[in-house]
């Protein structure tokens, strides 16, 4: 799973990469072996079973603080866009190739109308264009990648007894799979026999393959500044479909920052903090912590930063939570590690998918699982719910 950042320049978008992937090393072990430079580990939370149980645990990547789980994801700071993307203009071609692999975008919009379409300085502009033409370049890029080989796709799909195959081969580099192009062809309404489509129904099915397969939320960032209460409201009264999270990256940065030098108590997510040693701030930083304190924790969701992060995952993308153990009886490993692993597993996998996911090896030899909590022996097709404790016996 890829979440990328994405927006225009001067959005915030840096700032909120920088606040989601800021943690101590010492304690957030990076499960993944290549990360990009502008790639990065950002951690969704759990209410860690470690509360259920009566048990700590000791996890062997993310964290876990106060019965909190931080579970790492993947996070792409994308390259930043401006109108004309799609045909190349600024980074264009950039953004869309870093895009492809992404699962679902956080759109991260500066709120308080203070930059414009291109990020430079201005007064009053209405972020709600960001919104669409962020939407637009993506569609029309879409769009492109469709129609550059259409005549031979329409020959093929004529041909063929199972035409969405064809379209499934064109967007297989953007993650998307025949399942999706079938559901969009579904929604739209529209023939799979895709030779006879008219150039209108062509942009209807792009537009809706985009948020089949490229789902955005809108991270409505600086709420912190004077604009944007009224500029959000306006946002949800033009997208009332989208969710729009309002969030402050700068301030969750500077709560990061403090947490991370000790001078505040802050678990990411929480809409307080407690202070550690208050007597070490300067008056600068105390009155920002005060400001950050009242006016942000105090709103829904306060930063917005975890939420828009969390939303991603788990409300968008569905997945779950599953924990794998070696030990049935002390959900630990062989090391006597208690819930050292926490996996982010898609909707509907089951216990094989699992066996794979901690090693093609053990896949290959699976025998059965064992639910740790009832001690049932479970199937290979046994479906994984939300907070399984799971041990698989392999040969």
């Amino acid at each position: 799973m890829l979440i990328g950042i994405v927006g225009k320049p001067n959005a915030g978008k840096s700032t909120f990469f920088k606040a989601a992937t800021l943690a101590e090393v010492a304690i957030a072990n990076y499960p993944f072996t290549t990360i990009k430079p502008n790639e990065g580990v950002g951690f969704v939370k759990v209410e860690c079973q470690e509360k259920s149980l009566g048990l700590k645990c000791n996890p062997n990547h993310g964290f876990c603080i106060n019965g909190f789980r931080f579970i790492p994801v993947k996070l792409l700071d994308v390259a930043g866009l401006v109108p004309g993307a799609h045909s190349g203009k600024g980074l264009g071609n950039k953004f869309l190739d870093d895009l492809r692999q992404a699962d679902i975008l956080i759109h991260v919009v500066d709120a308080s109308g203070t930059t414009n379409e291109e990020g430079k300085p201005t007064f009053n502009y209405d972020p709600c264009k960001d919104i669409r033409f962020l939407e637009e370049e993506i569609d029309l890029w879409f769009y492109d990648i469709i129609k550059r080989n259409w005549k031979t796709l329409a020959r093929k799909a004529q041909a063929s007894e199972k035409p969405t195959k064809e379209l499934a081969k064109q967007f297989s580099g953007l993650k998307i799979k025949e399942e999706t192009i079938k559901e969009a062809i579904r929604v739209s309404h529209l023939d799979e026999k895709f030779s006879e489509w008219e150039e209108e129904e062509l942009m209807n099915f792009v537009k809706i393959l985009r948020k089949l397969s490229k789902p955005i939320i809108i991270a409505a960032n600086k709420v912190d500044l004077p604009e944007s209460k009224k500029n959000i409201e306006k946002i949800k009264k033009e997208f009332p479909e989208r969710l729009v999270i309002p969030c402050s990256a700068e301030c969750e940065l500077a709560l990061r920052e403090a947490a991370k030098n000790n001078y505040i108590d802050y678990v990411p997510g929480s809409r307080e903090f407690i202070y550690l040693q208050h007597e070490k701030l300067n008056e600068a930083q105390k009155k920002a912590l005060e400001f950050i304190k009242e006016k942000i924790l105090s709103l829904e969701y306060g930063t917005g930063v975890q939420q828009c992060l969390n939303a991603a995952v788990f409300d968008f993308l569905k997945y779950i939570v599953v924990y794998p153990v070696e030990n049935e009886n002390h959900y630990s490993d062989s090391k006597g590690k208690i819930l050292p692993d926490a996996f982010l597993m898609p909707p509907g996998s089951t216990a094989l998918d699992l066996a794979y996911e901690i090693h093609t090896e053990i896949g290959n030899s699976f025998v059965s699982a064992i639910d740790a909590r009832t001690k049932k022996r479970l199937p290979k097709d046994y479906v994984l719910k939300d907070k399984d404790i799971i041990r698989i016996i392999a040969k």
